[in-house]
Order: C-alpha cells, then sequence, then structure tokens
C-alpha cells in the first residue's frame, strides 16, 4: 500500500512539473493521473486473473468511493461483480484454465425512472501471453489506449455527473474485466445484472479513446441501436470534434453485451493505430486533452437525450451490410484490426456457409476459389464472383498449417 501511494504521488508530482508551460486544469490533472497509473509497469498490463488485475480493481474502487458512487456488485456493501470463466490462448484446442476476473460498478441514484449504464473495460494483455502483435517474447504490454483511456474517461465523467445537476437518469459506472479474452465481464453482467435490466435505457461504451488526432476524428459505432442517436449528435455544438459513425450494435467490445439484450449501445472510439497490441501503447502517446474534450460531448450528449427511455432498433453487423449488394455471403465478422496478409475471422456466423465448411474464429482467409485474398477488400472482391448455390474451395491458415475446405454459397 505505500509503494502504491508512493507511486501515486510520484506521478502526480511529475504531471505538474512537466506541465509547468501549460494551464493544467484539476480534472484533466485527474485523467492524467488515472491513465498513467493504470497504464503504469506496476500494474503488469492488467491481465484478467492476475496480480495487475486486480491491483487496478482496488484502484477504481478506491475512485469510486472517493467519487462518492455507491457499491453495487455482488452485494450492497460491495463495489466488485466477481465472475468465472474457462479461457484458452488458442481458439483451435479445447486446453483450458479457469479464470477468475471482477467488474468494479458503481451506482449514482437519483431516483430517476430509468438507467444509464457507462462502462470501459480495463483489463489489457498482461505480457502478451495471449493477443499480443508483439513476436520477440513477452513483456508488459500497458495498454495505455486499450483501455487506461476509457477508464479515465469514465472516472471523469463519474465525478461530473456526480457534482452536476444532470439528475434525469440513475448512472451505472461499471469498469469491466475479461473483455480481452471475449467480453466476459460484460456477458456476464448482462446475464446477471445486480440492477433492474428493464429499467436500463441505453448505454456508452468508451474504448481506445486516447488517441485523438489532429483532425479530432472520432469514430461513433452502434449509431443505428436507436433512431434517436443521428438526430441528437448534429445538435451538440460544443465542440469542434469531427465524428463519422456506423450503425451495427456488434463490435469487438462491451457495448456488444448490452445491444445482444436489445439495449440501445454507443462505442465511442478514435482509432485503431500502430501500437494496438503492442507493449509501445504507452501513456506518452496520449492525448489527454483530447479525453476530456470526448468525455465532455458525451456529458452534452447525456444533456440533451429525452428523459423517457429511447427506442431500441435492431442493426445488421458491417459484413452483412457490406454483403448486402453481393449475391453470397460466408457468414463471417472480418477482423478489421488485423494487419497481416490474407482476411482473419474474428468471428463465425452459426448455420453459415464457413461454420459448415468448418471454419473458425481465428483462421484466415488467404484464397477463395481462383482468387488470392490479401485483404478484407480481395475478400468482398471474391465474393462478387458467385452465385447463390455455387462450390467453391476456401483456403485458410490456420496456426502453421494451410487447410483446404469446400464452401456451398
Amino acid at each position: 500500500m505505500i509503494k502504491r501511494v508512493l507511486l501515486l504521488l510520484s506521478l502526480s508530482l511529475l504531471i505538474v512539473t512537466t506541465q509547468q508551460a501549460q494551464s493544467v486544469s484539476p480534472p484533466l490533472q485527474q485523467i492524467q493521473v488515472d491513465l498513467i497509473y493504470l497504464a503504469s509497469n506496476y500494474l503488469e498490463g492488467r491481465e484478467t486473473g492476475k496480480k495487475g488485475e486486480k491491483l487496478a480493481a482496488e484502484y477504481i474502487t478506491s475512485r469510486f468511493t472517493a467519487i462518492g458512487l455507491s457499491p453495487k456488485g455482488d452485494d450492497n456493501d460491495s463495489y466488485a461483480q466477481a465472475f468465472a470463466f474457462d479461457f484458452s490462448p488458442n481458439p483451435h484446442t479445447t486446453d483450458g484454465e479457469t479464470r477468475y476476473g471482477k467488474n468494479v460498478i458503481g451506482y449514482l441514484d437519483n431516483n430517476a425512472p430509468t438507467t444509464v449504464v457507462i462502462g470501459a473495460h480495463y483489463d489489457h494483455l498482461g505480457r502478451g501471453a495471449f493477443g499480443s502483435r508483439y513476436l520477440d517474447g513477452p513483456i508488459i504490454h500497458n495498454g495505455a489506449d486499450d483501455n487506461a483511456s476509457g477508464v479515465a474517461a469514465l472516472l471523469y465523467l463519474a465525478e461530473q455527473l456526480k457534482m452536476s445537476d444532470l439528475n434525469k437518469y440513475n448512472y451505472l459506472f461499471i469498469a469491466f474485466s475479461g473483455e480481452e479474452m471475449g467480453l466476459y465481464g460484460s456477458k456476464y453482467f448482462v446475464k446477471n445484472p445486480t440492477i433492474d435490466l428493464d429499467k436500463v435505457n441505453f448505454m456508452l461504451n468508451m474504448d481506445m479513446i486516447g488517441r485523438l488526432d489532429d483532425e479530432k476524428s472520432l469514430v461513433i459505432n452502434g449509431a443505428g441501436t436507436s433512431p434517436v442517436w443521428k438526430t441528437i449528435f448534429p445538435r451538440i455544438s460544443s465542440s469542434d470534434l469531427n465524428i463519422s459513425t456506423t450503425d451495427s450494435g456488434v463490435g469487438a467490445s462491451d457495448h456488444t453485451s448490452f445491444y445482444l439484450a436489445d439495449i440501445p449501445a454507443l462505442h465511442f472510439f478514435t482509432g485503431s493505430h500502430e501500437d494496438y497490441h503492442k507493449p509501445s501503447d504507452d501513456s506518452e502517446l496520449i492525448n489527454f486533452s483530447g479525453i476530456k474534450e470526448i468525455a465532455d460531448w458525451m456529458f452534452e450528449l447525456l444533456n440533451r437525450l429525452p428523459e423517457n427511455k429511447i427506442e431500441f432498433s435492431k442493426t445488421k453487423d458491417e459484413n452483412s451490410r457490406r454483403a448486402a449488394s453481393y449475391k453470397v455471403s460466408l457468414g463471417v465478422m472480418p477482423d478489421y484490426t488485423s494487419d497481416g496478409s490474407g482476411m482473419r475471422i474474428d468471428a463465425v456466423l452459426d448455420d453459415r456457409p464457413a461454420q459448415k465448411a468448418g471454419m473458425q474464429s481465428g483462421d484466415i482467409i488467404i484464397q477463395i476459389g481462383d482468387l488470392k485474398v490479401k485483404d478484407v477488400y480481395d475478400y468482398m472482391e471474391a465474393l462478387n464472383k458467385h452465385e447463390k448455390g455455387d462450390k467453391t474451395i476456401v483456403k485458410v491458415k490456420r496456426d502453421d498449417k494451410t487447410l483446404e475446405m469446400t464452401v456451398v454459397f
């Protein structure tokens, strides 16, 4: 405990001394302290079930307590919601282990009829034993953007909402664990909610919002999960953020768990980058002012939304929308963050041609029929060459093997 206190004091002093030439507001300084601590080597990459994840959970608990949120975990006296899951770093084997994680949950009760869930995952890759794009051996992956940035914004919003008179909603703040291993924390919460899920109005998820660029480009995924979103976004004029949207409620972050429970959900994201899932995702590359600007935009969004419960809308996943102009679909979700050769499969949809042919998540499609697939664009071009009922050979890489599978569209 003494070591942690000294570290936090050192972080605060470091921030103050390195920002002497600038005017740093106390809220911005707190964002810096929160993120730099969570992304420090002391937390060893915050891998779910490991020491660093527990230290991060303790820190978030202490911040929720200081802000004045009520505990809303497994019982009325705890912020923690514990969960267990079976995990295997290799999706193609049945060998695995039981992992234990915990969500950290705080509640702001305004005696309102509905509750807004605001979430961000706090776990990361540890020393890179799974999910890493770094190939030179185990090393701490601090995950400053992914996703200490989202947690810092979560804590900032909790403070701002606690001090505000914006009380038309109750607010449930959830720091999820197990996201990197498969959205386990958010899936568990949705199946085991600590409040009445029927009274949840919508969910806002922040994942990788620490790299706002000079053009101030912000992506908001899930804009099709309610017809309200696109009518409200243009009314927010307090910022010069350059916002683009996607409709799909399905994506590689915790908003997906809520969307699949028929809850409108948004994912805020400043884009992928070369440091994604690498040890180089460190705090010195973070745009701290950008995190605050995005969180302030979200605060205004909350202010402008109607008091009543908003309507939920089903959406099509990104791949389904793209394939809509084609006559066939494999029934897979591409991994748009993969920068290797081929088209990596992020998920395989049930009872579709890919699943029937034996494809699995993690497989890399390298050829469809006669066309070699170097990226997602080649993949879409290959689909365009086929008709419903066609049979063709699809080549995939799985670990160090190349497999040929017969697909019937």
